[in-house]
């Protein structure tokens, strides 16, 4: 009987952690409390949660809600163990991912959970691959992805997009200008909203607005293209290459380049 909790990722205000409990029906549950605020993503089996905003069996797909300092109790009623994905934040930091969601006033939850949704088999999706690759930059975006997408999911609230202002895409267009620069750098969701004067879910949802994609995913775009000019411009090896563009392992480039150019880097050169 026991629980594993392994972190993942980590920054200021955020973490990310895999938890794999194998409590069962004849384990006693206990009261707990959250220390911030959590979001935990079940991925394998079930349990059952409550807390101050109610109770619910949580199966594969569910997300677990814990406001920071509610009281909870998780227990293994009806089958043994689960494996989850659990977003961690502190109040102030989460504060500030609610400011920047159009339409939520508050930043808690008033529910326990949310039940399996379409809307989510994406963000999950990316979640599971980015805990398995280890992808820290993937795993902190996804953080703040989520977060916003459940406080605008259990507002209620209908939302209208509205286009970023001229000082916004300004901001932006100065992060996609560092991100050229500097994309072989580690770069973080956090640093460059930081550095635009931006709450990092302002800045996440702006710069997808304006480059219809997430830093994130910018940052992988500017490598692998500048990794694609190399291929195409020397006779460097591949993993050199791979290494210089800002990919610290080369299968996880080979899967990545083919992913998006559609052939090997290999290929690509010779092509």
């Amino acid at each position: 009987m026991a629980i594993s909790v392994q972190t993942l990722a980590s920054g200021f205000g955020w973490s990310v952690c895999d938890v794999v409990c194998d409590h069962g029906p004849r384990d006693r549950t206990f009261v707990e409390e959250h220390a911030e605020t959590t979001i935990a993503a079940v991925m394998r089996g079930s349990f059952q949660y409550r807390t101050q905003a109610g109770s619910a069996v949580l199966v594969p797909g569910a997300l677990l809600l814990g406001n920071a300092g509610a009281c909870f109790e998780c227990g293994h009623e009806h089958a043994q163990g689960d494996h989850c994905l659990a977003f961690h934040f502190a109040p102030a930091f989460f504060e500030s991912i609610a400011a920047g969601t159009p339409g939520v006033r508050k930043a808690s939850f008033s529910r326990a959970s949310v039940p399996p949704a379409s809307k989510l088999i994406g963000l999950l999706a990316e979640a599971e691959v980015a805990r398995d690759q280890r992808d820290i930059g993937a795993l902190e975006e996804l953080a703040t992805r989520l977060a916003g997408a459940l406080l605008t999911i259990t507002a209620d609230r209908a939302t209208s997009t509205r286009r970023p202002s001229v000082r916004d895409e300004r901001r932006i267009t100065m992060a996609v200008r560092r991100i050229e620069a500097e994309a072989d750098e580690q770069l973080g969701l956090n640093a460059l909203a930081q550095e635009a004067a931006m709450s990092p879910y302002h800045f996440l949802r702006t710069f997808r607005q304006v480059t219809g994609m997430t830093p994130h995913q910018y940052v992988l775009h500017a490598r692998l293209l500048r990794a694609a000019q190399r291929l195409r411009a020397s006779a460097d090896p591949v993993s050199a290459i791979a290494f210089e563009a800002g990919f610290n392992d080369l299968a996880t480039f080979n899967r990545r380049f083919r992913r998006l150019i559609g052939v090997t880097p290999s290929v690509f050169r010779t092509n």
